[in-house]
């Protein structure tokens, strides 16, 4: 694949995404009208009034990088020592993209009413994904240059321990709209299947396995006749450095590389 063909497909990923949103938007939105239609006894009027309760929430991810290279990295020029699983003399780095794949979430909730418009929540939970780092390279072996693109896939599975503050506008009949602020606490449970060595020779890159995550949502929450149905929008932005580096050309390019997640949630309470 080809530098230009490469961007191509990440902007068409791009474009998915943000189709995606839309789709998911406008499915859910005739249940708001209808939530919002002829004035009647609002469902569940007692339920916000509960010091606590429970429930559950489905979602769908992509798991990305933020990927802050080393300085000077195009102008470095690599040994064969440091790229063994590459046919080559040398490589030069021309650039380093990040793209991702479609994952889901799964988890439990639990919240804690502290006034009218806060609750505090806790969502434990699991988080399923995979990323992938493209390397664009140019190769140079018995004096000819070669340009060749080299994907890593780093697949990821994550225990979540997010604590938020939700804050609540009024409730309007059976609507009302909030935004989420927190940080959560992840730890990758496919490290350990990382760490073991690649028999098939081919250099595999390694993350470490804790991070931390500063999260923001917006949503909106319908009351139904027997539960309260929400949707959420959520970035999470991680705060650890998770390269792991082991004296290679796809760790030693990368000065520091941060997680970020995009995440559709649908809960139930």
């Amino acid at each position: 694949m080809s530098f230009v063909n490469a961007i191509n497909l990440f902007n068409l990923r791009s474009k998915f995404q943000v189709r995606y949103i839309t789709v998911a938007f406008f499915a859910l939105f005739p249940l708001f009208l209808s939530a919002q239609g002829v004035p009647k006894i609002p469902n569940l009027p007692k339920f916000d009034l509960e010091i606590k309760h429970f429930g559950f929430y489905l979602g769908y991810n992509q798991m990305s990088f933020i990927i802050r290279p080393i300085e000077g990295f195009q102008d470095r020029v690599w040994t064969k020592f440091e790229m063994p699983d590459l046919v080559a003399d040398s490589a030069r780095i021309l650039g380093i993209e990040s793209a991702s794949v479609p994952g889901f979430t799964i988890g439990i909730v639990s919240n804690l009413r502290l006034s009218n418009y806060l609750d505090l929540r806790f969502l434990p939970g699991l988080q399923f994904g995979e990323r992938q780092l493209l390397y664009h390279l140019e190769q140079y072996r018995h004096g000819d240059t070669l340009l060749t693109d080299v994907p890593k896939n780093i697949v990821s599975t994550y225990i979540d321990f997010p604590i938020y503050i939700k804050y609540k506008t009024q409730r309007v009949h059976n609507f009302r709209a909030f935004v989420t602020a927190g940080v959560s606490y992840k730890i990758d449970l496919s490290s350990s299947k990382k760490d073991k060595d690649n028999t098939s020779g081919e250099i595999s890159v390694k993350l470490n396995k804790q991070d931390v995550d500063l999260d923001l949502g917006v949503g909106f929450d319908i009351y139904t006749v027997y539960f309260k149905f929400s949707t959420e929008l959520k970035m999470s932005y991680g705060l650890l450095n998770l390269i792991r580096k082991e004296d290679n050309i796809y760790t030693n390019s990368i000065e520091n590389l941060y997680g970020k997640i995009f995440q559709i949630a649908f809960t139930f309470e």
